[in-house]
Order: structure tokens, then sequence, then C-alpha cells
């Protein structure tokens, strides 16, 4: 066989290939209102970057018919090109090829890209879109997800992980992307479970739809599985690639740096107006944000999970920034279960991947209630305390307004190792709020006035006088300095360039326990 005729070949085992299941299959993916692997790696990928890697590899199982059936790709694309002109690695699995089933050669694809990405220091993006472990290969395939799993773990901050569930994703194959940093789901054609419909149907009676089980909205608003949604594909892979912007390529370097467009020095009167007078009184937390962070714009995260705390990227002078703030207009801005963890969560990804905090706190306590307690407040919001203290980067904290309690010691203060923290002066400093504390501090004489009601509100507003002010903390130093909220921004910005060349170091350990 002469050099063309070998081309030749060449050619047409790649054109193979790269039809995946073939005609029908493809049609039957686009009729699911889904895009094929090769498709949603093109869309993720800057045009003609697209380096492939293990085209050309086959099972080796025989078992059940498997040896006469064929598996272009073994059902899984992999390989590495650019984004925005940085490297990533990628895998995409592909449904038309055997339902994307995770077999040992499919996974040995995707555990060869991994290690590419960590030895190279770049992220790695799975695209999941799979029946499940082929059953025909018994244990082997168990073995591919093992090998996977200890790969995302000892991956885990050194290198961006993202996965984009665009498909089925069930049983064992669930915890790849449990263990990553970022999980986007598609609306209507994204499920997730451990066990399907009919599976828990038989075991527990109960009848629940695929898309009520596992689907997207399950996901990002109950189980807090899934950090990102969208309503197709295409919106899905713009998402991953503006998250992409705001991080570094691994744990060895800074976030990205953009030129600002936005004035540095930027005032704002709205924010001298945005929090009302009245202490119980609720507003948008986002508006304060938006007021402050470059041109307004707030790349959220977990949006629709835990609403009582706002998490996500911004940035400040063109630098990305992580944004912490308590949400005023959702369960008057306390801390719970989900939020604690929500938080905790997102502020160590930050640090793992030096991106500085700032947090912006409006924080009344833990949220009352025999659930919270039973559900585990204590050892979830310890995480909030643990993730805090933890974190080396430089830490921000605005006090907006209140502050009271536990929840003040928690939220970024001085006593966790925050670097800077300013207040407001609407910020309200306490062990808890007046009414409460005048009720016990006072009770004797209260009760024993002529006129309890008129006395109760005397000591109230005693207690607000002496307590509920942010000079009472900075008398102690506890808070750096009492700001006019209309110079926030420049403030946040002079506070971050200060501590650019922050080094702080822990203990040597192997690592804490973290209170899971």
């Amino acid at each position: 066989m002469g050099t063309v005729d070998k081309l030749t070949e060449l050619q047409y085992r790649r054109s193979v290939i790269e039809q995946g299941g073939g005609e029908a299959a493809v049609k039957k993916q686009h009729d699911s209102k889904k895009l094929t692997a090769r498709e949603r790696i093109d869309l993720l990928l800057d045009e003609g970057s697209f380096v492939e890697t293990d085209a050309f590899v086959t099972h080796r199982c025989t078992e059940f018919g498997m040896d006469k059936k064929e598996a272009p790709g073994e059902g899984v694309v992999t390989g590495c090109g650019t984004v925005d002109g940085r490297l990533v690695y990628v895998y995409a699995q592909d449904f038309t090829v055997i339902g994307g089933s995770l077999g040992e050669m499919h996974a040995k694809k995707i555990c060869k890209v991994m290690d590419m990405a960590a030895k190279t220091g770049a992220p790695i993006i799975g695209m999941n879109d799979s029946g499940g472990a082929r059953i025909q290969e018994g244990v082997d395939a168990l073995a591919g997800f093992g090998e996977i799993f200890i790969r995302n773990t000892h991956n885990s901050g050194v290198i961006p992980q993202i996965c984009a569930v665009m498909g089925p994703c069930a049983g064992g194959a669930v915890y790849s992307p449990a263990i990553m940093d970022y999980v986007f789901m598609v609306e209507d054609t994204s499920r997730m479970f451990i066990t399907g419909p009919q599976v828990v149907s038989s075991v527990t009676g109960e009848e629940v739809t695929a898309e009520e089980l596992g689907g997207a909205a399950a996901h990002s608003e109950k189980s807090g599985v899934a950090q990102f949604t969208a309503k197709s594909d295409e919106e899905c892979i713009e998402q991953i690639k503006t998250l992409l912007s705001y991080l570094p390529s691994n744990n060895l370097e800074e976030a990205p740096y953009t030129a600002p467009t936005d004035d540095i020095n930027r005032l704002s009167d709205k924010l001298s107006t945005i929090v009302p007078d009245e202490p119980a009184k609720a507003y948008d937390v986002k508006d304060v944000i938006a007021e402050i962070v470059d041109n307004g714009v707030f790349f959220e995260v977990h949006k629709n999970f835990a609403k009582n705390i706002v998490v996500g990227y911004a940035r400040m002078n063109g630098a990305p920034v992580g944004i912490i703030a308590n949400q005023p207009k959702v369960m008057s801005g306390s801390l719970d279960v989900d939020s604690s963890t929500k938080a905790a969560r997102f502020i160590r990804f930050c640090d793992s991947f030096n991106i500085p905090l700032v947090t912006l706190t409006d924080v009344p306590g833990y949220f009352p209630g025999v659930s919270q307690e039973h559900n585990g407040i204590i050892r979830h919001g310890a995480k909030l305390l643990f993730a805090y203290s933890e974190a080396t980067v430089p830490k921000i904290n605005v006090i907006l307004r209140k502050a009271y309690g536990g929840a003040y010691i928690a939220m970024s203060s001085k006593h966790l190792g925050a670097d800077v923290v300013m207040a407001w002066p609407t910020a309200e400093i306490a062990v808890m709020g007046p009414e409460g504390a005048a009720n016990i501090i006072f009770k004797k004489e209260i009760a024993a006035s002529s006129d309890p009601m008129a006395e109760r509100a005397k000591k109230i507003q005693e207690y607000r006088n002496k307590f509920s002010s942010p000079y009472e903390a900075a008398r102690r130093g506890y808070v750096d300095d009492v700001i006019e909220p209309d110079s926030t921004r420049p403030r946040i910005i002079a506070a971050l360039e200060m501590l650019q060349s922050k080094r702080e170091t822990r203990p040597a350990k192997k690592h804490g326990n973290l209170p899971l």
C-alpha cells in the first residue's frame, strides 16, 4: 500500500469516527434539542484550535455481543484547544455512540486529558451526556469511574474543573461532577440522579418524573448540586466561557486582568440612599454590588439556590474578585444551613485560585427554628467560619447595616482574619438586635415601670445608641474605618491594591478537618 493509499485510509478512518453513531443517531440527538459532542466542542473552543487525542481508541470488550459492536471514538471526544486564547482540555461524551456509555477505554481517554491538564496547569472541561456505566463491561466500567474520581480529587484546588451536564448523568457518573468545581445544567435535557424514577418508585413507592427528580431546576434550586442553568446547549457554553474569563488557569497563577474602562474613583450617590433608614426594611444587595463593581457587571454563581446569600464574580479596576453578600430581600439576609454551605464552598474555591474576597455584610443572625437545628445549622454554619478563617487571599469586608451575634463573626469579621473591615454609618454591630437585648438587659426596669411600653422603647433606644453603631467596634479596632457609602468603590479598590503583595501562611499540616 502506497503513501497515497495510506493517507486515503487515514482520512476514511477519521471521517467514520467523526460521524459518531451515524446520521440517524445524530438526527435523534438534534431532535432531542441537544448538540453532538463535536458540535459542543466546536462552540466552546476558539475556531480551528481543537487538537483531538485518542480518536482511534477502541474498546476491548467481547462479552454480550460487544465483539461485533463498533464504537467510533469509544463514545467520547477528547483533546485540547483554546478559549479566548487560553489553553483548556476538554472531553465530551457522545450520546450517539452506545448512549455515551462509559467503559474501560472510554474512561482511559478521559483520564489521559485530565492528566495532561494537571501536567500543563490548564482547566479541564467535561461535557457529560451518557447513559451511565457500560453494563457489558462490568467491573471494568466501575474501575473507569474510580480512576476519574481520584483524578478529580487530586486536581481539586490545582486546576479549575468544570462540568456541563448536557444530557443524562446517572448512577456513579454523578460523582465526578459533584467533586468538580462548577456544574452547569441545561433545562429540559439534563438529568442527574443516583437512582432513576423507576427505582425510586419500586423501592419507596414515590412517583416522580425524571425532571422533578433530577432536572436542572431540582439541582439548581433544591439540592444545590448545580451552580448554573441554561436554556440551551449554546447558552450553557457561553456561560462556561464567561466563567473561565474570571478564573486563572491554575493555582499558581493570578486571575486574568482586563484593562478597566470604569473610573477607579467613581462615586455613587445611589449608595447613600440604597439602604433604608428603617432597620427591618428590605432592599436588594445586588443593587449595591452593581454600584461598586466595574461597569456594574456581576456574574452570579448559584443564583437559584439559598437566595439569602449572594455569591459571584466581578472585576474591580480590571482584576477579578469573589463577592459574598447577605441578601436582605430573602429571609432578612439571615444565615441558614444552605447559605452557609453555598458561601463556604465559593470562598474555598476563590482561596484555592488566588481570587480576593469582598464581603458585603447585612446579617441579623442565624435563622432560628427546629428544622435548622436538627438539619445541622451548627455543623453547616461552622463551614462558613472555617472557610473564612482558612482563606489566605486578600479579605475585605464592608458592613452595610446589621451585623449581629455569631453571624457578625462568621461574615468575614476581623476576628476571622479579615484584612480590611470598613463600615457604613448605618452599620449596627452588636450581640443581638436592640429589641431583644433591651428585653434581657433591662427586664427588671421595664417590669417595675409604671409604663412598661414607654420604658421599653426608652431602653431600646438607649441600647441602640450605645452598641448599634459602627463606632464602638471602631474604637476597639474591629472596624478599620467608617466610610461614606458613596466612596465604597474607590475604598475597596484602594484596599485591594494595598493587599496585592499579601503573603500569609498557615501551620504545616496534611489538611484541615472541614466540618462536613
